[in-house]
């Protein structure tokens, strides 16, 4: 037994020591989890971003999903018996200080078969600049991690194929499609971590903003709260010393305008949520802002019993006439089961100008839309500001809660509230709000919040006496 006993301990000791130097088994695998950066890890989408804080451990996503997919042993994903991935950085001084000290720090180095040098010696290649690494896979086969950086140009990037491509920081847009190509074939997976310093750039509207609707484009923002490893003092010191667009890049990870985003309540992770089988006695209104080359937009709205929002279908198209639009609003409406009036009609809400006639049209917007069984009401507030102030008690109300919801496949309206910004004479920038026009004339129509009551009434009193008898009776 003593023989035993002591090669467990034996056992144990090895394995403590292997523990120990093995970062990548100790990554988020103890009491304390980074639970933004497994969401990062555990998403199938095969282009995905993080827009992260300085500190907040976006670098670490990137690394250490380097690492799983070259050595096959990913833990949530279908690993490859060999592979060939590309960790693109800004500069090879910048490779040098930030994605190779990454990468490497979760390298075993007796999983490394080859190191192949561009600045350095080989020999001490941690030190140098890194132009490849091959590691073995799990599989017994080999991997082969590059290093590139973005300033070599799009020549340096043809021609190649490869199964991931990590970008440590905002690469420039065409090297960014060149690794599109070089994933193409392969299937292969893009993914990015970075703070947005540079503004409003085309990581913005093609990633952010995903204004393609590319269904496998994924985003995620993280911020120094986010982080569990960081010091709470140091964050509150920082903090005081940063202005406040400083804040929004560092800090929070989020893409600045000058002017700000108008609805700064908006949070993805609160106000966009999965869509579920909404009774249909929550059933309220649709809401369309017309457009024939611009994009009609409508969404179909729902109301529960707390009075909560959920907008849970969307309809946004350009260039297509009454008849087609009509068409699809029946249709989506048929799909949900949407009551109708006695006469068969399907009742909305429009933008008022859709009530006048032009010299080239012998009916209305509403005319055309009332022939093709759409009864529309033009009777909306348009007041912008107003209907802004709404919007945003909705997103959070005066109890700093979240009345406002949307199913995720409602991607433009989505969108369009991701990229309202404030523009020059305190309005908004006049882009891409069709969706949020009709969105204010729905939470325009609906009935003022009524103040609360401190007077109970007879009713009130009886139920919550009859809830209290009970609960003494049943519990």
């Amino acid at each position: 037994m003593k023989d035993i006993i002591k090669k467990l301990y034996v056992i144990s000791n090895e394995l403590n020591k292997r523990y120990s130097k093995n970062a990548l088994l100790r990554y988020n695998t103890g009491k304390v989890v980074h639970q933004k950066q497994m969401i990062f890890h555990k998403c199938n989408k095969r282009n995905r971003w993080v827009f992260g804080g300085n500190r907040s451990g976006k670098t670490e996503c990137g690394a250490v999903e380097s690492v799983w997919l070259a050595r096959g042993n990913h833990p949530f994903k279908k690993n490859k018996k060999s592979v060939v991935g590309w960790v693109v950085s800004v500069s090879r001084q910048v490779q040098r200080e930030v994605a190779q000290s990454k990468i490497l720090h979760y390298i075993n180095p007796d999983w490394i078969v080859d190191v192949c040098m561009v600045e350095g010696r080989k020999d001490g290649y941690e030190n140098g600049v890194i132009d490849y690494i091959i590691l073995k896979n799990e599989s017994g086969l080999n991997s082969k991690i590059y290093f590139k950086s973005a300033d070599q140009g799009r020549e340096k990037f043809q021609g190649a194929s490869v199964d991931f491509v990590w970008f440590d920081e905002e690469p420039p847009e065409d090297i960014y499609y060149e690794c599109m190509m070089r994933v193409f074939d392969k299937k292969g997976d893009i993914f990015g971590t970075m703070t947005p310093l540079k503004g409003l750039t085309w990581v913005y509207n093609e990633i952010y903003l995903n204004e393609k609707n590319n269904p496998e484009v994924w985003c995620e923002h993280i911020e120094w709260e986010d982080n569990p490893f960081l010091d709470k003092n140091e964050i509150k010191l920082l903090t005081e010393s940063m202005s406040a667009s400083e804040l929004e890049s560092r800090k929070y990870g989020r893409f600045i305008n000058n002017g700000g985003q108008v609805y700064s309540e908006f949070d993805e992770n609160i106000h966009v949520i999965e869509p579920f089988d909404v009774p249909k006695e929550w059933y309220d209104n649709i809401s369309i802002d017309p457009g024939l080359n611009n994009p009609l937009s409508a969404h179909w709205y729902a109301v529960d019993y707390d009075g909560n929002v959920y907008v849970i279908a969307e309809h946004y198209e350009a260039k297509k006439d009454i008849i087609y639009h009509s068409n699809k609003i029946k249709e989506i409406s048929n799909r949900l089961g949407w009551f109708r009036a006695s006469n068969g009609m399907i009742s909305t809400l429009i933008d008022s100008a859709a009530n006048q006639r032009t010299l080239s049209a012998e009916k209305s917007v509403v005319e055309l839309f009332y022939d093709n069984g759409i009864l529309t009401n033009p009777r909306v507030d348009k007041n912008l500001f107003s209907g802004i102030s709404r919007v945003k008690s909705y997103l959070k109300n005066a109890d700093g809660k979240a009345k406002l919801f949307i199913f995720k496949n409602c991607v433009n309206l989505i969108r369009e509230i991701k990229g309202y910004f404030w523009g020059d004479g305190d309005n908004p920038v006049k882009k891409d709000d069709h969706a949020l026009d009709e969105l204010r004339y729905y939470i325009s129509s609906r009935p003022e919040v009524p103040k609360k009551i401190n007077n109970k009434t007879d009713v009130q009193k009886d139920k919550e006496k009859l809830i209290r008898k009970l609960s003494k009776k049943y519990y």
